[in-house]
């Protein structure tokens, strides 16, 4: 099953802290390049072959949780995060600081994809619905909220943007396992057959298109892509699960994998797969790449979940 946020229950005044906290935004120091030892070797060049990378935390000031989930080739990063009453706000960061994005009326707002132009695409909810009910939505760089509809099917999760509006992610109804399946929307709307299945991330051309699906003969989730229409699953060498979130141009993708050590990001290059791991945390997640390589992701310390940003130095 694809990993969402647990929607919280209805409170009072939903929607009411969130312009407090939207000047406020905290990045801390680097924590220092992350590991990335090579787990699949088969002799690029040193620059893809061994990614590296120097780490920052991004927190949003006052928040229970930040949850960075992709960045444009400009830096800007989309993601949500957790008020301390509880609530869900969705977020975009630039170098002039935080815009927090909530759904108009909405009781619950992500982001979850950013395109090049500051176009973002995410979830929002009404919760007196179902558990399942995430309603898709577009909005645009000048503000404007656009919904975002999958036809024929209750729910959506729209996950990436691209450069020309092409926008990905999931439809279901009401579950999220057996009726969900990933999906395309450009001039027209195509789906895939797997099962459980999420597109995640894709090329600009969308010749290469990264996901999850659950693999129920061997009980586990596991990655994708679909290259030039060829569906090809694949798994971290040694993890019990794994998934891929994201796909920059030139095809480097980012995800989580879980071993017996508990969850990590990677990156997996034309070389194969490198770690990310932040130091100290206890557990890492990668969600989004641009185009040079940067990576976002969250990692769980001392109680809480904090976002980073990977910067790729080599």
């Amino acid at each position: 099953m694809t990993q969402l946020p647990s929607r919280p229950r209805p409170m009072h005044g939903m929607l009411g802290g969130a312009a407090a906290l939207a000047s406020a935004l905290a990045i801390g120091c680097s924590d220092g390049a992350a590991t990335s030892p090579r787990m699949a070797p088969h002799g690029a060049s040193l620059d893809r072959a061994q990614p590296a990378f120097v780490i920052s935390t991004i927190d949003v000031e006052g928040a229970l949780s930040t949850v960075p989930q992709g960045i444009n080739a400009g830096g800007a990063v989309a993601g949500y995060y957790i008020s301390a009453d509880g609530n869900y706000h969705g977020f975009i960061l630039k170098d002039e600081g935080l815009t927090t994005i909530d759904y108009p009326g909405a009781g619950y707002t992500d982001v979850r994809g950013i395109g090049p132009d500051g176009d973002v695409v995410g979830t929002f909810a009404d919760l007196t619905e179902e558990a399942a009910a995430y309603h898709g939505f577009k909005r645009t760089a000048a503000g404007e909220f656009v919904p975002v509809h999958y036809s024929g099917h209750l729910y959506e999760i729209p996950q990436r943007i691209l450069a020309d509006g092409t926008i990905l992610g999931c439809r279901h109804d009401h579950d999220l396992a057996a009726s969900m399946k990933g999906f395309v929307a450009r001039d027209g709307e195509s789906e895939i057959t797997a099962f459980a299945s999420m597109n995640n991330g894709a090329t600009p051309s969308l010749a290469h298109v990264v996901g999850q699906y659950t693999n129920t003969a061997a009980n586990r989730t596991e990655a994708y892509d679909i290259e030039n229409g060829v569906f090809s699953p694949f798994i971290v060498p040694g993890s019990m699960m794994t998934s891929a979130w994201d796909i920059n141009q030139r095809g480097d993708v980012v995800g989580i994998f879980r071993n017996a050590a508990g969850f990590h990001g990677y990156v997996r290059t034309e070389d194969g797969f490198t770690t990310i791991d932040v130091a100290g945390a206890t557990a890492t997640r990668a969600y989004g790449i641009n185009a040079r390589g940067d990576v976002v992701g969250t990692f769980a310390s001392g109680g809480r979940m904090h976002g980073f940003l990977a910067r790729r130095v080599r």
